[in-house]
This record gives C-alpha cells, sequence and structure tokens, in this order.
C-alpha cells in the first residue's frame, strides 16, 4: 500500500472513530433525512412514480456498474450516519430552474416544482443538483432574493435563490446541505455558493468523483457519501 493511500485510510478510520463518539453524545441519534436531486439520486423503486430514472436494478453495462439501491450515495451515507431516509424526490435530467434541455420547459420537474414534497418535517435535507442547468446551459438571470416572480424561475440564479428561500421558510427544523457536483460551469459554481452564502446553507463542493457516461460509478458513489459525510462532520464538529 502507497504512505498516501496509508494516510487516507487512517484519516477516515480518525473519521468514523469520531462520528461514533459525536453519535453517543447525543448529535448523531436518528434523523428523518430527505434528498432532492436529479439523475445522481435516482434508483428504480427509491423514488415517486412517474419521476424519470437513470439508475435501474438492472443496469446497461455499458452507462453504470451501480446496480443495487445499497450502491448509492444517499444509502451509504445514511447507513454511515445512522439516519432514516424518509423520502426521495430526484428525478433524472431535471434542472433547479423552470428551463431545460433545447430551452424545453421543464417546469413539471424542476426543482422549484419539487421541492414542497419531501415528507413530514425531515430532520436533514441534501440537494444534490444544478449539474442539468450546467449542462443544459440554462439562463443564469441575475442575483435577486426579494420579490422572484414566476417569470424569475425560468432562470438558475433567482430559481435557486427562491428554491432555499422557501425550505428554510417551510423546513425550519431542517438542516439543509447542498452538494454541487464537480465539472460544472464557473457562473454555476459561483452562483450557488453566493446563494448558499446568502442562506447559510452548507454547501459542499465533490472532487474528482469516479463517473461513468457522466455519472457516479459504484466507486463515485462511495466518494460522494464519504466527502458529504466529510463535510458534515466538519460542520457539527
Amino acid at each position: 500500500m502507497q504512505p498516501n493511500n496509508m494516510l487516507t485510510d487512517m484519516k477516515r478510520l480518525i473519521l468514523s472513530l469520531m462520528l461514533a463518539a459525536i453519535a453517543l453524545c447525543g448529535w448523531g441519534q436518528t434523523k428523518a433525512v430527505a434528498v432532492l436531486g436529479d439523475s445522481y439520486s435516482t434508483f428504480e423503486g427509491a423514488i415517486p412514480e412517474g419521476n424519470s430514472i437513470w439508475y435501474f436494478k438492472q443496469n446497461n453495462p455499458n452507462l453504470t456498474d451501480v446496480n443495487s439501491v445499497e450502491q448509492t450515495w444517499w444509502t451509504l451515507l445514511t447507513k454511515k450516519m445512522g439516519w432514516t431516509l424518509t423520502m426521495n424526490n430526484s428525478y433524472s435530467g431535471s434542472t433547479i430552474c423552470n428551463t431545460g434541455y433545447n430551452s424545453e420547459d421543464y417546469s413539471d420537474r424542476s426543482f422549484t416544482k419539487r421541492m414542497d414534497n419531501l415528507g413530514d418535517n425531515p430532520d436533514v435535507i441534501l440537494i444534490l443538483g444544478a449539474t442539468n442547468d450546467s449542462w443544459a446551459h440554462s439562463p443564469i438571470g441575475e442575483y435577486k432574493y426579494e420579490n422572484i416572480s414566476k417569470e424569475d424561475l425560468w432562470k438558475f440564479r433567482p430559481a435557486m435563490a427562491y428554491m432555499l428561500d422557501w425550505m428554510k421558510a417551510h423546513y425550519a427544523k431542517a438542516t439543509i446541505y447542498f452538494i454541487l457536483n464537480d465539472g460544472l460551469s464557473a457562473d454555476i459554481n459561483e452562483s450557488v455558493k453566493t446563494i448558499c452564502d446568502h442562506y447559510n446553507v452548507k454547501c459542499i463542493f465533490l472532487k474528482d468523483i469516479a463517473k461513468k457516461a457522466g455519472h457516479p460509478s459504484m466507486k463515485g458513489m462511495q466518494q460522494i457519501a464519504e466527502q458529504v459525510e466529510d463535510a458534515i462532520f466538519l460542520q457539527i464538529r
């Protein structure tokens, strides 16, 4: 084993032990968790009926090696944290704003459309989004935090702000984390950070995620779970 790998393994062992200690002190008690996401967070049978799926129980091996819900990032994370997943409202190909690929109307699947269906009073909300807004080149818009109109929701920045503002108000007891994919446009990265900072929402920037056909592989799912776990740990330490 290489020294760098040994160091990484040691860090993860220490982190696991410290998380266990935190759990014994009460923070790690069972929490109800909701996920709001796109294709990265889908799995057949794990999301609301009618939502588009990327990960199936029988997958095309050319697209992914993920073939079990147990391999998904949210299952790995919630099991490690001792949490209970109560809702996963993810929709493959969805954008945060209403403008999708080829400037099509995605208002029936956007994050702002689905954000009100995350179960009753979740303790933790994990949002993994903005990937399709970046890939679809959805209009970025201007920063806007007040008097956001329905028309504004067709642009990324005001839609992102509207989503976080609404969720902070309607899920008042929940701790919200925004998970941002790597490899997105500079405009999206800057916008997400700025808007999350405005609403005091922790933004977790993913790094070097292993992918196949643009989507997390089994290794990538493990990396997402670990990076989110690390970021949450650093916030609660």
